[in-house]
């Protein structure tokens, strides 16, 4: 039941992240809203995730985590609500921040939590919960394209939504967590900044987590507005792009033992870049389409990987150091996919898309200094762990 309730808690966090994308293309038809303005959706709903994240990281670790677990669905809960009687733009980003804000609180305590359950297994433990965050946009894309195939509003989907959330609360009001740390052993945020290997960890999850979102925020329209695909077709390209994700890191889950995560993840960096490149500039819409959705895969162990890995590194790090790894993480969320939007608005958005390439190269570029060998010093990965 323990982790079951935290793959819901994830699952739940999906829903704040994933859902409007898919309607991006209704909303810009309803209110007439540009390339930019679609893409500060997204970056305003990564603003509160952030902004959650560093606000409650370090209380997580002096107060317990079961009521920043609490906190976090219910905020998600009453900003789906605000979304569903939001009656312009303006209250639509207040309803996307509120959201936003409360998946950051999970997602800066639920990978802890985990840890916490599983403490010999992390980097395999961090690659199924996160597995979980693709299955819940799965649901939600599915939901939101069925509803758009059937005509459903989009304010009723977002008050559907409300009821998963509502229940995950109800599951954290019994649950009991074991302690993140144990009492005294936390490292201090100033310990955490003195590694050198801690910061740029800090760095390569900043473009992994802009590899993955630079994506999935833009696939609906750019699959219908430069692919020529029909809008159906881009909330479904949205949901294998998520299954193409839950496949990826259900297999580095169960392959954790066999894997070793830094070259799996240098060798995904190389794929990702790969496919961004042919995403953007194959001239065969299909194919083109069919590369972007794989980034999902290949971009799919990124994250979850390197938070195990460091949580390896740094065991006595607690939600302090998940918070910040997932803020730095989730500003690329903020940045790249409203970087996209600008340059979409002033050439194309492929051209936005295929900007992101720098991303996953530039991750590889930050994982090979971090196995780079230190003359007299500990703190460094070695490529075989």
């Amino acid at each position: 039941m323990a982790l079951g309730v935290n793959y819901a808690a994830m699952m739940a966090l999906a829903i704040a992240v994933n859902l409007l994308p898919v309607f991006y293309t209704t909303l810009a038809g309803e209110w007439r809203l540009s390339h930019e303005q679609l893409g500060r959706i997204g970056a305003v709903t990564f603003i509160g995730l952030v902004a959650g994240i560093l606000l409650t990281g370090p209380l997580a670790d002096r107060f317990g985590a079961r009521r920043f677990a609490i906190l976090g669905n219910a905020l998600i809960a009453g900003g789906l609500a605000v979304l569903a009687k939001a009656p312009n733009y303006s209250a639509l980003l207040v309803a996307v921040a509120v959201m936003g804000f409360g998946a950051g609180v999970l997602d800066m305590v639920l990978s802890p939590i985990v840890c916490a359950f599983q403490p010999d297994r992390r980097t395999t433990a961090m690659n199924w919960l996160h597995s979980f965050y693709c299955v819940g946009a799965v649901v939600t894309v599915l939901v939101a394209v069925q509803a758009l195939r059937g005509g459903v509003a989009w304010r009723t989907i977002a008050l559907w939504l409300i009821l998963l959330p509502a229940a995950v609360t109800t599951g954290f009001l019994v649950l009991h967590i074991p302690p993140l740390i144990p009492e005294g052993a936390r490292l201090r945020t100033r310990e955490l900044f003195a590694r050198p290997i801690f910061l740029l960890a800090l760095v390569a999850i900043f473009f992994a987590g802009a590899t993955e979102l630079g994506m999935a925020q833009w696939l609906p329209t750019y699959t219908e507005q430069n692919l020529g695909f029909a809008k159906w077709v881009g909330g479904m390209s949205l949901l294998a792009f998520s299954v193409a994700m839950t496949l990826g890191r259900m297999i580095a889950g169960a392959l954790g033992d066999r894997l070793k995560p830094v070259p799996l993840m240098l060798g995904c960096c190389a794929a990702s870049a790969a496919l961004f490149l042919a995403a953007c500039f194959v001239p065969h819409p299909p194919l083109a389409l069919a590369a972007s959705i794989a980034v999902g895969f290949t971009g799919s162990c990124l994250w979850p990987s390197l938070l195990g890995v460091t949580a390896d590194r740094y065991p006595q790090g607690g939600a302090t150091m998940f918070g910040l790894l997932g803020a730095s993480g989730n500003a690329g969320g903020i940045v790249i996919p409203w970087l996209v939007g600008v340059i979409a608005d002033a050439a194309s958005l492929p051209l936005g898309l295929a900007t992101t390439t720098l991303c996953p190269i530039l991750m590889a570029v930050a994982l090979f200094w971090m196995t780079r060998p230190r003359t007299g010093s500990s703190d460094a990965y070695r490529m075989a762990e």
